[in-house]
């Protein structure tokens, strides 16, 4: 029988506030919630931000969270550290503490005399010199994170990047959300029934990591032997393989640039539809606001400078620019922000769902991926997205048929660059008219919490997952109106909240679109639909069990949600703890079994070529 991957967990960090819960998403729709929920994840952020409970400073949250102007937590965007080059002419004079004059000498280089530790050297020719110096940024907005919240301080993270510092605090906010002990997963799974795809398309550029690597030599310092390791795209799974979850089962991940959540929550769903994998942790983490990071994408043209906002705007160089509006998808714009995020998704297939009672958010009807063919920039857009979208739509109508597409709406890519309101609005006008779809709600969340780039698609579905327990579609609120030659037919471009009642909305369409030509598009199906389909294979008295198991995890998760907002949850970081001795492993001909797990892993493994023996 088909399996059905059904999502069952989710949690994460980013601009927005913490994931699980629907936090996150409810601080893009705050104004729209009832005064209860709102005052619950403004409680949320001030945990996050390290501020009292007791009185809730409600200007002060909204003002440092989602994009808003760089804050110095990270690096001061004023006094940014570069190296200016300084000419010395040939003949010049120079004098150098002795201890540290090169070794050995530069052939140009003629050492006069050293006295009291001072070495005076005479250059032959002429030298360049780099000197410290400091310069102001030109991009000075961001996606970051809650101000006040700081990873590093949540467990021992022993110098490790942020990006995985984030990793860590994701994937066990998802873990935490299940409503259940993680170690009862070993009464119904094997330990090779478990798969963690997770990493980050940058990988870990900070200092820590591959920054640390690239710079230390350059400034004067040491290599460590953590630089190199941590550094790898790959390391998010690998950590919480081995301080969250303990798995044994299967790992990796998808490089796709922007497209790479979506890439690998297409590996994990493979794996749960072909039976290889019963339950998959899928996320990414990216932590890219650094100077370098900057100045990459500005130099391509594709950040939103101060001064391209400002010229937008009409204002004088006098004039503070507004930072929150840095980011306008299909509005007059002129680049993205660069954000940080780690977003974590635990799904299983429909089966395991029941047994466990977990609550069931949503689940994947498919995602597709397609290249764009030979194209003239790497960096520029081609026809792979027209293909990812129409096969995506085409999905959901195979699914749920012709008459559950006006129930549906679309989570754009939408990254506030002149290009992507062209294209991406093209490609989703054209979707439309083929499929008969009229106003198609369109909305682009990266206008609330920019573009995290890898984890960009985990924004995206996060917030798809919110919409359907409140009824509210964010607008776009950064822009005024629709850009001229943005395509609008037969689309509804969201420039305000739409409100919709959650059992209305069947199917949600998240687009990702990456350099290179990386374009993934997912149909994502709605709670009620899943659960619809789910009572359909496995009948209503199956159904009815399940409900009353899931009141007890329902329970269980609005218990760790009080406790998250009373500071008393931490991240899960089992530094060395339940390590497996291989003398612990039972080994025979048909099975292995390994400790904490009821059931053994298989050996007596079908032919997969039985056609050619």
């Amino acid at each position: 029988m088909s399996r059905l991957p059904v999502i069952i967990g989710m949690g994460g960090i980013n601009p927005a506030g913490r994931t699980s819960m629907h936090h996150g998403y409810r601080r893009l729709v705050l104004d729209a919630l009832p005064a209860d929920e709102q005052r619950k994840t403004l409680l949320s952020l001030a945990q996050l931000m390290n501020l009292p409970a007791e009185a809730i400073d409600r200007q002060f949250i909204e003002s440092h969270t989602l994009i808003r102007k760089l804050e110095s937590n990270l690096f001061d965007p004023s006094a940014l550290l570069h190296h200016q080059k300084l000419g010395l002419a040939a003949g010049s004079v120079i004098q150098v503490k002795t201890r540290q004059l090169p070794s050995p000498l530069p052939a140009h280089w003629r050492l006069l005399k050293e006295e009291d530790g001072i070495s005076h050297v005479e250059l032959m020719s002429a030298e360049t010199l780099l000197q410290p110096a400091f310069r102001q940024a030109i991009v000075n907005s961001a996606g970051q994170l809650p101000m006040g919240f700081n990873p590093a301080e949540l467990y021992p993270s022993r110098n490790h990047p942020r990006g995985l510092q984030l990793a860590i605090y994701g994937a066990s906010d998802a873990i935490q959300s299940l409503g259940f002990d993680w170690a009862s997963i070993g009464r119904f799974l094997a330990p090779d029934q478990l798969g963690v795809f997770a990493g980050s398309s940058m990988s870990q550029l900070d200092y820590n990591g591959n920054g640390g690597m690239m710079q230390a030599r350059l400034l004067g310092k040491r290599v460590t032997s953590k630089h190199c390791p941590l550094g790898f795209a790959e390391m998010p799974a690998d950590f919480i393989n081995a301080y969250v979850v303990g798995s044994l089962g299967g790992t990796g991940t998808n490089m796709g640039a922007c497209a790479t959540l979506l890439y690998n929550l297409s590996q994990g769903i493979d794996a749960i539809r072909s039976g290889k994998h019963r339950l998959v942790i899928v996320g990414n983490s990216e932590a890219p606001l650094l100077p370098e990071i900057f100045d990459g994408y500005s130099t391509m043209g594709a950040l939103a400078t101060d001064q391209g906002l400002t010229q937008l705007d009409g204002l004088t160089p006098s004039t503070l620019v507004n930072h929150r509006r840095a980011c306008r998808p299909f509005g007059n714009n002129c680049g993205f922000t660069l954000a940080e995020s780690a977003q974590f998704f635990v799904l299983c297939d429909d089966e395991l769902a029941l047994a466990l009672g977990a609550t069931i958010y949503g689940a994947i009807g498919d995602i597709f991926v397609n290249a764009d063919g030979y194209k003239k920039s790497i960096s520029g857009p081609g026809a792979g997205n027209y293909l990812t979208m129409a096969k995506a739509v085409a999905c959901a109508r195979s699914i749920l048929g012709e008459s559950a597409l006006p129930k549906s709406y679309v989570l754009a890519h939408g990254t506030g660059t002149p290009q992507n309101r062209v294209t991406e609005s093209h490609i989703l006008s054209e979707t439309a008219k083929t499929f008969g779809i009229s106003h198609w709600p369109v909305t682009a969340i990266k206008s609330y919490v920019g573009h995290s780039l890898g984890v960009a698609a985990g924004d995206q579905l996060a917030v798809a997952l919110g919409v359907w327990a409140e009824g509210v579609i964010p607008g776009i609120t950064t822009i005024n109106e629709v850009a001229d030659d943005v395509y609008q037919d037969n689309l509804q471009v969201l420039l305000d909240h739409l409100q919709v009642p959650a059992n209305e909305l069947d199917i949600a369409f998240i687009n990702a679109k990456g350099f290179g030509g990386n374009n993934a598009s997912a149909a994502v199906l709605a709670p009620h639909v899943a659960t619809h389909m789910l009572e359909k294979k496995h009948g209503q008295a199956a159904m009815t069990a399940y409900w009353q198991r899931n009141e007890h995890i329902q329970a269980a998760v609005s218990d760790y949600d009080e406790e998250c907002i009373a500071g008393q949850r931490s991240p899960i970081y089992r530094f060395g703890d339940g390590v497996i001795d291989a003398n612990e492993l039972g080994y025979t001909s048909s099975a292995v079994s390994v400790p904490g797990y009821e059931k053994a892993v298989n050996l007596n493994l079908e032919n997969p070529y039985p056609d050619m023996v």
